[in-house]
This record gives structure tokens, sequence and C-alpha cells, in this order.
């Protein structure tokens, strides 16, 4: 993490101009900055529902406000630099996933900042507490982090002879270390082998599957990051191709041939996002807005793609899925 004094620096002193920047900015349109560690193709329906959350509220973009866009590709090192250039652009609001803020968080207390997260922002240290966020950020969590351990369960329990399960995960991810302590925990009550896999750019994926193979795992559970949702129709081709039994958290993936996924609606987080943004510029305070909390969590079975693999779902696991697909 960038110390305080570094960002500031970087900043170039535009945190200490905001609050008279924001006053000349009242009469004009209001810019938002969209910061996000991901790419824009793979983060296209998320912005898409952004834009309608921000409609819902009456800002439609390009009509009576604009957004700046900044995305890191994947590049988690390259967040810091992206956050300052959009408080040097003097937006009137920023919106980012948890590695946004975090680099944001530290030195600028005036820009209101809403957050879309897959950890606990309390215990990230972005908020106060979830009903009183506190100072100038607010936001949306998604279970996905917590869920981790349960597609675990529900990977083992779909392929009860498996005595090696592998987990992919993104050793940039901040998030990483928790979700792998968690992961080992539910390794140890399931009684299974846990191998872990990493991948951080597009090229790690051949030697991921490569060891998949290697290692003759009996499923694959992929890791919450930015990236991989961006990656979730490639992902699910490669477990396809290579007959990989595997669940991920996004319900493209299990639309796109992947065998399972179980997971919260991340459009729907953003949508959030965008109605969030939308109250502030009106005049509302994040402080006044408790952290919205995504709790619905969808189960979505691929039954072509079992019957493929030669895998007989359990009935009470169909009977609980949300969706099958055939």
């Amino acid at each position: 993490m960038m110390r305080r004094r570094e960002f500031i620096t970087l900043l170039g002193g535009a945190a200490v101009s905001w609050p008279l920047a924001a006053r000349a900015q009242q009469t004009a349109m209001p810019v938002i900055g969209f910061l996000n560690s991901a790419s824009p193709d793979a983060y296209a329906p998320m912005v898409g529902a952004f834009r309608q959350g921000l409609k819902e509220t009456g800002y439609i973009e390009g009509q009576n406000v604009a957004i700046e866009y900044r995305w890191a590709g994947g590049q988690y090192d390259r967040v810091p630099a992206l956050a300052a250039e959009l408080v040097r652009r003097q937006v009137a609001v920023i919106v980012a996933n948890s590695p946004g803020v975090q680099a944001v968080k530290a030195a600028i207390t005036t820009i209101p900042i809403v957050f879309t997260t897959a950890s606990d922002p309390v215990q990230l240290g972005l908020v106060t507490s979830l009903n009183r966020p506190g100072g100038n950020v607010t936001g949306v969590t998604q279970l996905y982090v917590e869920v981790m351990p349960k597609r675990l369960e529900l990977a083992h329990e779909l392929v009860p002879t498996a005595t090696i399960i592998a987990a992919l995960v993104n050793p940039t991810n901040p998030n990483t270390e928790t979700i792998l302590r968690d992961l080992q925990a539910a390794a140890r009550i399931l009684g299974v082998q846990l191998h872990v896999l990493h991948a951080s750019t597009e090229r790690d994926l051949d030697t991921v599957f490569a060891a998949l193979a290697q290692l003759r795992t009996g499923a694959l559970v992929i890791g919450p990051d930015a990236i991989f949702n961006g990656w979730a129709e490639q992902l699910a081709a490669l477990t396809v191709h290579h007959a990989v039994p595997a669940i991920f958290e996004r319900r493209a993936f299990a639309a796109a041939g992947g065998l399972m996924s179980y997971g919260g609606n991340t459009e729907e987080s953003y949508r959030q996002a965008g109605v969030y943004t939308g109250r502030i510029l009106k005049g509302e305070k994040p402080d006044d807005l408790p952290v919205h909390q995504s709790t619905k969590v969808e189960l979505i079975i691929n039954l072509k793609t079992a019957k493929a693999f030669g895998i007989t779902v359990p009935l009470p696991l169909l009977g609980r899925a949300d969706e099958v697909i055939e």
C-alpha cells in the first residue's frame, strides 16, 4: 500500500485545492471518476448497470453528467497512479472497486467515494460501520469472498470422489490471503487436499490448466477477482476443453459452458453504486447512506456440461439450484 505522504506527493497538491475546485464546478456538468482494476471490455455489463443506476436518479452520461474512466487492466500496482489522476481531474465523486478505494481513502477525505467490494468494508478499513459509514465513503458489498468455502463444499458435493481440488487465485489481489486461509480451513473439514494455482495474466492460464492435468485434480474452484470476472467465458471454455469440473462466482461462467456458478449479481451491485452516486451528486452525504449489502446468492448448474463430463448431479443439489441450464 502507498503511504499517505507518497500519495499526496503523487497528487501534486490536488488534495489541498479540492474544496475550491468543487465550488467552482457546482455550476458546470459534474464529473464522476470511475476507477476499476479490471479492463473495460470485461466490465462492459457492469458499466451498463452503473449507468442504469445513475439514470434512475436522473443522470445520463453525456447529457447532465460526465464520467472519466480509468482501468488498471488487472495490474493492481497501477491503481494508485490512476486514482491520483482522477483527484487531479477534480472529479465530483470517485467510484471504485476496493483496490481503488484503498489507494485513495488514506489521503483524500473530501471527495465522496462510492465503492464496490467483495470483502468486508469494515475489516478493510473503508468504513466505520455498515449503518453509519463515517467520513466520505460508502458503497456496496457483494458476497464473493465470504462464500468461497461454500463453493469448495459445492464442488465436493458434485464430485464426492475428488480427493484433490485445486483453487485458482490471483496472487496480486489483496484479498487472496484471506481467501486461501478460509479455503484451507474448509478443505480440512471436507478431508480433501487443496492445491493452489496462480494466475494474474492470460498467459498464466496455459500453465494453470497444464498443472491441473498433472495434479489429477477432481475439481477446480476459481477465486473472486476483477480480472477473472472478465475472463468468465474464456475460463468456461478452458474448463470444458480440458474436462475440468469447475465452479466460479459469475452466472456468465455457467452460461458459457462452465459446470457451476455460485455468487451474487455483480451487475446489480454496480446498478446500486450508480444509484448512490446519483444521490450524492444531488447533495446527500456518504455518511448518511448505509453500505448496501447484496445478500442474494444464486446457484447455477449447467446440466449439459455435467452430462458431457459424465457427472450425475445429486437430486438434492439440483433442487437447491436457482437455475439449471440444459
